[in-house]
């Protein structure tokens, strides 16, 4: 590979990087192949788990599979200064931009509520400087960021920025391919302080299993420093050996499990339930003015004891019912286009 060129340093700073010897260092120092009851609280988990300043990345895709139980917990502590690596556009980070517990975000597609629109705290937080764009770049380029730190690479070559704008904030570098003498882009791998995951079920010592589509939870479970699961359901250590190729993610990269039914509302888990669009409605009009973001905080979060009491308030056994209904229903036309599954 050639020497890069003053034209292939670019401007922005990377972000999220480490050595992989420091993280090889970091896993055998922290991280263990001994299989260690892991079952916590979910207050438990965030206080041990996530910091001030730490760069945090979350599981699951736009409003798909998000760990919001452990977002609304990380307001409750008022964990602040957080760096978020938007993979995607993802509605626990939005929520934790309108609180304020995120102030630098490294941004992909990331400021949209996918069909519902723009999200308007996300965009005003920028616009207001109240939260730093540390650096963007593709979808796809961002999410192999977390396949090369999987692989204990530094960076992943590819050719996703290569012609375009993009690629000056992207903090890539550029290289001559050896093998084809024309530029490569170098993404930096991404090494995240601490990854939060919703998955259908998983077992106390922290083996995962997702149904349907796992978008780049593995990636993100292996490259992280602390990885936090939160479940649907805690289940026996037999059920997951019962069918081993179905656990996604495998214990020994996992530190905290919480079990957390209902743990990604008011977005979908697919197969088990579905969006409630009446609270998503609830949140985007509470999204349109900073005093509405504070009034939903101060019901649903702040208002709120524990996730449990956080059910409670959007309506309890009734709604979630419907809910497991709608989806049930859904997953009886398989000819329907799924976003989750």
């Amino acid at each position: 590979m050639t020497e890069m060129n003053k034209e292939d340093q670019h401007a922005a700073k990377i972000y999220g990087w480490e050595h992989p010897d420091t993280m090889r260092a970091y896993r055998q120092e922290h991280k263990s192949m001994l299989k260690k009851d892991k079952l916590t609280t979910l207050s438990e988990a965030v206080k041990r788990g996530v910091k001030d300043k730490d760069y945090i990345v979350f599981g699951g895709l736009g409003s798909v599979r998000n760990p919001m139980a452990a977002v609304h917990e990380i307001i409750r502590q008022k964990i602040g200064n957080l760096t978020f690596g938007g993979k995607a556009s993802q509605h626990d980070g939005h929520v934790l931009i309108a609180a304020g517990n995120i102030t630098k975000a490294e941004v992909a597609y990331a400021f949209a509520d996918e069909i519902r629109g723009l999200s308007r705290p996300a965009r005003s937080a920028v616009e207001s400087g109240h939260l730093e764009v540390l650096s963007e770049t593709t979808n796809a380029a961002y999410q192999w960021r977390f396949t090369a730190a999987m692989k204990g690479l530094s960076f992943y070559p590819t050719r996703t920025a290569l012609g375009t704008d993009t690629l000056q904030y992207s903090g890539s570098k550029t290289i001559v391919d050896p093998f084809t003498n024309e530029k490569v882009e170098l993404l930096p791998a991404c090494y995240p302080d601490v990854a939060i995951i919703h998955v259908h079920r998983a077992d106390r010592y922290g083996n995962c299993q997702i149904d349907g589509n796992i978008t780049e939870d593995v990636e993100i479970a292996h490259a992280a420093k602390f990885v936090f699961i939160t479940a649907e359901e805690i289940v026996a250590d037999e059920v997951i050996m019962k069918d081993p190729a179905l656990t996604k993610i495998p214990y020994f990269v996992v530190d905290a499990v919480v079990e957390a039914p209902y743990g990604s509302h008011p977005n979908q888990v697919p197969g088990l339930y579905s969006f409630d669009e009446k609270h998503w409605q609830t949140w985007l009009d509470a999204s349109l003015t900073d005093e509405a973001v504070e009034a939903y905080l101060a019901t649903y979060v702040y208002g709120s004891k524990d996730h449990f009491d956080y059910l409670d308030k959007i309506g309890g056994v009734r709604v979630l019912n419907q809910l497991e209904k709608v989806e049930k229903k859904l997953a009886s036309y398989p000819h329907v286009a799924r976003r989750g599954g």
